[in-house]
Formats: C-alpha cells, sequence, structure tokens
C-alpha cells in the first residue's frame, strides 16, 4: 500500500475516532445550518442520510455549488474527494472518480442518461449547464446494481428540479437570480429561474443561462520541459506562452416544465433546449458547434397498492448533434438519438425487507460522419431488471443487498469506409451486499461487497481511424468480452463533535479491464500525418485508494440536528484521496491515473459572512505508463469572501473568489493535455446570487 494512502487512512481514522460527542452547551447562540452527512441522497434507493448509506457519495448543493461551480461539470466537482478532471479546456472536462474515466462514469440528470457525446472523446463537453442546479451527487465506487454496466466507477446526478413535484399554491412564485465574471478569462455567466402555482395542482418551472469565456491565461509556458525536450519547435520559433489559444465558450439553454401535482402524486414534463460553441484547445482552426433538444417526462403514484409505497417513472429523449469546424468548414458530424426510461416500486416492509424493484431500457443511435470519423455508426439498446433491499437486524445494524441483469446489443451499421455490420449482445450481472453499524447517534461504519460486470462499449469494439483529439490512431476489438470486477468498500463517518466527516479505503480487482493501450505501429494518413496506433484490448487491474473528508470545529463542536450550528464559528476543512492502479498482468501503470491531492481550507463564520482560505497540493505523478511523462506536483492558493442578507423576502448572496493566488503553474496528470495545457492562472471571480 502507497505511503499517501496509509496517510489517509490513518492520520483521519485517529482524529475521527479520538473525538467523544460534546454534550450541548444552551449559552451558545445558534444559528440553521445543515449537516452534511445528514442530507438526503437522492441517487441511492430509498430515502437514507449520507451517514447511513453502505456506499461512499458525497453531495454539493446551495453555497458549496454557487461557490464552486465552474464552467464544465469536471472543474466544479475536482475538489470532492476522490474526484479528479479529464481537463480539456474551460468547456470540456469530464468528472474521473477514483482514477476511472469516459465510459465508466455515469453522469445523469435526475437518474436518467444524458445521451450526448461527451463520454466518447475527452474534448467534448457534457450537454448540460451546472448554473441552475439545485445539487450534484457523486457516488464513488460501482454503481452497476441501479444504473447499469456504465456505471462501474461511480455515477454523478445533477439535480435540476425543473419538473416540480410538490404542491404550490396559486400565485405562489419563487425563482433565483445569479451572475458572475472573471477575470483569468475575461468570462461572464448569468442564470435565471422561476417556478409557481397556477391553482388546480398546476405547478410551472423556467429557467435560462447564457455563458461567455475568452482565451484564458496561464503562468508561463503552455507545453511543459520534458515535452519540450521530446517535441522541440523548429529553430526560431518562440514558446507559445500566457494565453491558451481557442480555449474561448458560448452557451446558452432554455427549459421549461408544466406539473400536476395532487395528494396521490404527480406528473410533469419539461423541455430543455442547450446550445454551446467552443475552441478546440488541440488545434487553433477547431472549434465545436454543439446542440441538444431533450424532453423529460417524470411521474409517481403513491401508495398506489397494498404494501407499494410509490410507483415512480421517468423518461428522457434527446436530439443531440454537435459539428467539428476546421478552417470554417464543417469537418466531422456526431450525433446521438435516444430515449432513457426508468420505472421503480417502493414497497413497504415485507418480511422484515425494504426496498425497491425497477426496470430500464435505454437506447443509443450514434453516429459520427465526415473527414474523421474513426468509427463506424452503431446502436446500443439496454433492457435492465434491478432489485435493492434493506434489512434491519437490530436497531443499530443493516444490511442492504441487491442485484441487476443487463441485456445489451451492441451494433454496427453496414458502412462503405467500415465494412459489413457486426452484432454483439451481452448479458450482465451485478450484484452488492453491505452492513452499515450506527452504535450511536454520532459514528457510522460501512463495509460493502460488490460484483460489477460491463459490457464493451461500440467505441471499444468498432474503432478503426484517427481520433484527433487524443493524437492517436484508435482501433477497436469487437472480440472484447465483459468486464467484471471485485471490490470492497469501507467507511467511517462521524456526524457530531469537534470532528466530524468521513473516511474510507477501498480495493478492487478488474478481470479483462478494457484499455486502450499502445501497440507500437504507427499509421500515416494520405494527407501525410503520422500516429501512434493505439488498440483496445482486456488486461487485468487493480486499483486501491483512500479518501477522507474531515472538518475540525475550533470553536464549537457540531450538534445533531435538534440543535443549530454557533452564530461564530472556525473551521478547518482537510480532503485528501490517494489511488494506485496498477496492470496486474505486467505490474506497470495504467494511464493518466490521479496522484496523491491533499486540501486545507479554513473557514470563518459570522452571521450571514464567510471567508475561506484554502491550500490545494498535488503530489508528483511518477507512476507512469507507456508513451506518458512525469508530472510535478502543484500548490494552489485560494480565497474567498461571502456575504448573505435579506432584504423583505429575498436572500442575497454576494461573493468574491480568488483563485491561484500565487500564480502556479500546475498541470493535471489526468489530462490528454497535461503537457500542452496548464490550469489558469491567478483570476478574479465576482458574483451574486438572488433567491426568492
Amino acid at each position: 500500500m502507497s505511503r499517501s494512502i496509509l496517510f489517509i487512512l490513518l492520520t483521519a481514522s485517529q482524529t475521527l475516532l479520538a473525538q467523544q460527542p460534546h454534550r450541548h452547551d444552551p449559552a451558545h447562540n445558534h444559528e440553521d445550518e445543515v449537516i452534511p452527512l445528514d442530507e438526503v441522497i437522492i441517487s441511492a434507493p430509498l430515502d437514507r442520510p449520507l451517514y447511513q448509506q453502505a456506499q461512499a457519495a458525497s453531495i454539493l448543493a446551495s453555497d458549496a455549488l454557487t461557490l464552486g461551480s465552474e464552467a464544465s461539470l469536471g472543474q466544479t466537482l475536482s475538489r470532492v474527494p476522490g474526484v479528479s478532471s479529464t481537463y480539456f479546456g474551460a468547456s470540456a472536462s469530464r468528472p474521473i472518480i477514483r482514477g476511472l474515466e469516459g465510459d465508466r462514469i455515469k453522469v445523469l440528470q435526475n437518474g436518467l442518461n444524458t445521451i450526448d457525446a461527451s463520454a466518447a472523446s475527452p474534448d467534448h463537453g457534457v450537454s448540460f449547464d451546472v448554473s441552475n442546479l439545485k445539487s450534484i451527487e457523486v457516488v464513488r465506487g460501482p454503481a452497476t446494481l441501479l444504473y447499469g454496466s456504465n456505471a462501474i466507477g461511480g455515477v454523478v446526478n445533477a439535480i435540476d428540479g425543473r419538473i416540480v413535484d410538490e404542491k404550490l399554491e396559486a400565485g405562489t412564485i419563487r425563482g433565483s437570480l445569479g451572475s458572475r465574471f472573471s477575470t483569468v478569462d475575461q468570462g461572464y455567466a448569468t442564470n435565471f429561474m422561476l417556478e409557481g402555482g397556477l391553482g388546480h395542482g398546476l405547478a410551472f418551472h423556467l429557467e435560462g443561462f447564457t455563458r461567455a469565456a475568452e482565451d484564458f491565461r496561464v503562468p508561463g509556458e503552455l507545453r511543459s520541459r520534458a515535452f519540450q525536450e521530446a517535441n522541440p519547435l523548429p529553430a526560431g520559433t518562440p514558446e507559445p506562452r500566457e494565453i491558451v489559444p481557442n480555449s474561448y465558450l458560448r452557451a446558452e439553454g432554455l427549459s421549461g416544465g408544466l406539473s400536476y401535482v395532487w395528494d396521490e402524486g404527480f406528473i410533469g414534463f419539461s423541455w430543455s433546449e442547450y446550445h454551446s460553441r467552443y475552441g478546440s484547445t488541440v488545434a487553433q482552426d477547431v472549434f465545436i458547434d454543439m446542440n441538444q433538444t431533450r424532453l423529460d417526462v417524470r411521474g409517481a403514484f403513491y401508495n398506489p397498492l397494498p404494501k407499494i409505497k410509490e410507483l415512480s417513472y421517468r423518461f428522457a429523449w434527446s436530439d443531440y448533434e454537435h459539428t467539428e469546424f476546421e478552417g470554417g468548414m464543417d469537418n466531422t458530424v456526431f450525433k446521438n438519438d435516444g430515449y432513457d426510461l426508468r420505472v421503480e416500486a417502493k414497497h413497504e416492509k415485507i418480511a422484515g425487507l425494504e426496498g425497491v424493484i425497477g426496470f430500464q431500457s435505454d437506447r443509443s443511435d450514434f453516429l459520427i460522419s465526415g473527414a474523421e470519423a474513426f468509427m463506424p455508426p452503431s446502436i446500443t439498446q439496454t433492457n435492465s431488471v434491478f432489485f435493492f433491499e434493506e434489512l434491519a437486524a437490530t436497531e443499530k445494524l443493516r444490511f442492504q443487498f441487491g442485484g441487476r441483469y443487463d441485456h445489451i446489443d451492441v451494433d454496427s451499421v453496414q458502412n462503405d469506409v467500415f465494412g459489413p455490420a457486426i452484432h454483439r449482445n451481452f448479458d450482465n450481472l451485478s450484484g452488492s451486499i453491505g452492513a452499515v453499524y450506527t452504535p450511536n447517534e454520532t459514528y457510522a461504519a460501512a463495509l460493502t461487497l460488490t460484483y460489477a460486470e460491463r459490457a464493451p462499449t461500440a467505441q471499444e469494439l468498432f474503432a478503426n481511424g484517427v481520433h484527433a483529439a487524443t493524437s492517436t490512431f484508435e482501433l477497436g476489438n469487437p472480440n472484447l468480452g465483459l468486464e467484471s470486477s471485485l471490490g470492497i468498500d469501507l467507511n467511517l463517518r462521524k456526524r457530531t463533535g469537534w470532528v466530524t466527516g468521513s473516511i474510507g479505503g477501498y480495493y478492487t480487482r478488474y478481470n479483462g479491464f478494457i484499455g486502450l493501450f499502445p501497440t507500437g505501429a504507427v499509421r500515416v494518413t494520405p494527407d501525410g500525418d503520422v500516429f501512434n496506433e493505439f488498440g483496445y484490448r482486456s488486461v487485468d487491474a487493480e486499483f486501491l485508494g483512500g479518501e477522507v473528508e474531515a472538518q475540525f470545529h475550533l470553536l464549537h463542536p457540531l450538534e445533531g440536528t435538534e440543535a443549530d450550528a454557533p452564530r461564530t464559528n472556525l473551521h478547518w476543512e482537510v480532503r485528501a484521496d490517494a489511488v494506485r492502479a496498477r496492470n496486474a498482468e505486467g505490474g506497470g501503470s495504467l494511464p493518466r491515473i490521479p496522484p496523491f491531492h491533499l486540501t486545507n481550507a479554513l473557514v470563518f463564520q459570522r452571521g450571514g459572512f464567510t471567508a475561506r482560505l484554502e491550500g490545494i497540493y498535488a503530489a508528483p505523478q511518477d507512476r507512469l505508463a507507456a508513451n506518458e511523462l512525469r508530472t510535478d506536483s502543484y500548490f494552489l492558493v485560494n480565497a474567498s469572501l461571502n456575504y448573505e442578507f435579506k432584504v423583505a423576502k429575498t436572500t442575497c448572496d454576494v461573493f468574491v473568489k480568488g483563485m491561484n493566488l500565487t500564480n502556479e503553474q500546475a498541470r493535471e496528470h489526468t489530462s490528454f493535455l497535461k503537457d500542452q495545457l496548464p490550469l489558469p492562472g491567478r483570476g478574479l471571480v465576482v458574483g451574486m446570487q438572488m433567491k426568492f
């Protein structure tokens, strides 16, 4: 076990276990504060708070989401323990969970697929913006039980609230309005949300946003020293520096929804339009123009049958298309038309078991056409059944277990370039069993054992061409089989006292882990461009890691939900994560694995005023896969001030953030472009958010 993982597990366990609950002092003056471990996670099958979940999870909501939101989902979540970013610029960065990325991480909107092209390539952005989200939930580790084989690494669920599911009296109006400006890229963003009751159980929801940014600034030279030595520029050509060309972003979206709510249930729909245009940091003359139209339908019946507490249903349909322009001409088009249907029935206790059974069906018609089409058109159809049950053995010990079966058909469509059609089908079985032990109201311990299977994607099966975003020639393998994993996850949580938080460790063994590895061959295009060939193949792999998220309450202990938090407080927050991922056959490291991260922050709160000083350390990454260069460590210093005040029935938040105050050059080892694209330099973000 690496020293960084040992550091996380030993240090945090000592601090968490050493603290005992502090008795409430009635002399303290208190105000409302949400205790993070008491938040209910919607991504879980039963309405349980975080500290009672068997699996490790985090929620980003409220002020944390407002202050932490970035242009991309990956950068927004990069401070969550166990999460890093693919970092392909301001607009195209997806989350990486415990070293796993791409199709192994399920990105959802309200529990349903995004149905876009973001998992197909790191230069493709996710088809929604974080501006109007109510919360973002992150489930770390396999979530295949509820969300299918694409969730073998974890789940990110964006909750937007576009379909109102509660009764609003006629004339009731509520909403929000926000804006922000950033100096590092001369960027701005505005967003609004408005919803209300129309009477007779009807409610509406309307929201929109716009976002823009210019090319962003970085400290020093764009290319790392090691990359310069391996790829020298022509004599007399200066190294590019300070400005990342073609890193601009334009995006806007509008969504409207209508709901009918009655005592025994609700039904609603929303219609969304999303558009973005952003430059590719790989090539200065390339930009992507993305459009998505999406329909969501959601509803539920409460107590429709004996022993059935809730019968819920969700449906999403999407028409997605983006065009990659090169030199002003449309070069390549990506299309994804599809749907996702999910039906769940929650039942009351039957023979001591409380849980949910469900059915899910989703389809993706994926097409790449044009000069850089690197795979044939494909159709992926999945039909699944699943169940999840909880058994309370005693008041302090609960067991959670479940299973899922997926039938997956992956078909390539006959094509003049790629040849005849190929049909593959897979039958996946996944299961988990966990135990949650709560000896008192302060502590909880959770242990989970998970077996998960993942089917290869159409890209892994059928790719055969130049993938410009990664500067490789990708070669699929139509004979790939199922990828399976067996993992164990242990978590300890503490929700009250002078120290609160969680600590966890995990180990996962993969059989047939599908990766993109160099073949040693070189491909030359008709234009004379040379690309290294990479092929998809299966290897056995091991992932070992740990995470900690602790808060030291330096002035007052954090009490339970019955007692509010002190009006004045000082917190010391510690977050850390480490993962070691290796090829179990050859012994080498897997590519783009994040290094050890450690974040320390001091947070002062008094009334509506909050001040935060934060330091983020990333260790050097010298455990390298083939064709990787070492990534240096970095230390970023950030600070923020936030003031919340009320005017009549309107709550206002005004904030200012200083990012990378020391102008440190930092590179993310998880990025394909880490040697050509540093993180942004020193910048200031000023913004406000009003809720009424």
